[in-house]
């Protein structure tokens, strides 16, 4: 019967959009309410909770455009409206997968930045964010090790409570788990109270903070008392670029490097030019709009078409919202992230991200 139903309001759908053009019915949803848009999907603010001094937690109920995520430990692309300008930021999903179409984020404030301070001290229950769809593979196999490690150090904890609230709702035997935090203190120790709780309610799982201001940094020594076996385990570890160094050469001088995930709050650099299989640019026509322009080899198709006055749709401008994506209708173009060259007729590409490899034809 729903399959009947489906094919009954397919043409009506059509017959909308035609009345609709340029704009399409679901532009005419996000107005009535933007949680109905499929073509943009979004998410409500439904509380705000403070977890220390500079962090805090934003539990979110999504639209029906937004895909969800199918394991802790992702993360999830958000945007912001400030002072009229979408801004994107990623941020690691701190509850796991539960088909509630709920989630929450935790944002520690970054003192001289734009879009975390917002989050983290302005935003109130009822705002709307952007949602891009989510990513990351640093998540825990099904089933997990018999013995785990997790290593992180300050914000780094949002994708590993994520694991640890998956594994207390985990039905049967779960992992010996171990998790060594670092911090400046107690007090800046986010999900502090959450996580010294878990730790003596749960016997599976034990908690070892480490205080930097009184200790120092984190080393082979004081993690060896920490966790006697800890090259023996599978290890996750997220944090501040100082930790995930140390964890590197720690695991790689153990020969236990296979053991060893790591997760960096970092976006990729951009390729340098020329490098990959496809250093130089092209001829680029854009088929609906009936304009062609030369565009070059570090160049990103979203900015020749913006400069050549085609109308480009947009997000984060960094490769993470997907909200440029086009049909590439002819040629090849290089990934400006990691250099590679791809592209077939039909295939969707980041215009953002993505640089002409000779001539281009683009469905825009």
């Amino acid at each position: 019967m729903v399959g009947v139903l489906h094919q009954l309001a397919r043409p009506v759908w059509q017959g909308a959009g035609r009345l609709t053009t340029p704009l399409l019915p679901d532009d005419f949803l996000a107005v009535v309410d933007p949680l109905w848009s499929a073509r943009w999907p979004t998410g409500r603010v439904e509380a705000v909770r403070t977890e220390t001094a500079d962090a805090t937690t934003l539990v979110v109920r999504a639209g029906r455009g937004w895909s969800g995520h199918r394991a802790a430990g992702q993360y999830v692309p958000v945007g912001v409206g400030i002072d009229g300008v979408l801004h994107w930021r990623t941020y690691s999903i701190t509850t796991p997968p539960d088909g509630s179409g709920r989630f929450a984020i935790t944002v520690r404030g970054v003192p001289d930045g734009r879009v975390s301070p917002h989050l983290a001290h302005r935003v109130r229950p009822g705002e709307i964010l952007r949602l891009g769809p989510v990513q990351g593979d640093f998540v825990l196999p099904d089933p997990p090790p018999a013995r785990l490690l997790l290593l992180t150090g300050g914000i780094g904890i949002t994708p590993v409570v994520a694991m640890l609230r998956a594994l207390a709702g985990r039905r049967g035997r779960r992992p010996d788990t171990v998790l060594v935090h670092s911090a400046p203190d107690a007090d800046r120790v986010v999900f502090g109270g959450e996580l010294r709780a878990m730790a003596a309610r749960e016997s599976w799982f034990a908690l070892y903070e480490h205080h930097t201001r009184r200790e120092g940094r984190l080393d082979r020594v004081r993690l060896g008392a920490l966790c006697p076996d800890w090259d023996k385990r599978e290890a996750w570890a997220c944090g501040p670029e100082g930790l995930l160094a140390f964890a590197e050469r720690a695991w790689r001088d153990a020969d236990a490097r296979r053991r060893l995930h790591l997760e960096r709050f970092r976006p990729l650099s951009p390729a340098a030019p020329g490098s990959g299989s496809g250093g130089h640019g092209g001829r680029v026509r854009f088929t609906r709009s009936g304009v062609e322009t030369d565009a070059g080899s570090a160049t990103s198709l979203l900015a020749v078409g913006e400069a050549a006055g085609v109308v480009m749709p947009s997000g984060c401008r960094m490769g993470i919202c997907h909200s440029c994506v086009s049909p590439l209708s002819a040629g090849r173009v290089r990934d400006l992230r990691t250099g590679d060259v791809h592209g077939e007729p039909g295939d969707l590409i980041q215009t953002c991200v993505s640089a002409a490899c000779g001539p281009v034809h683009i469905d825009l």
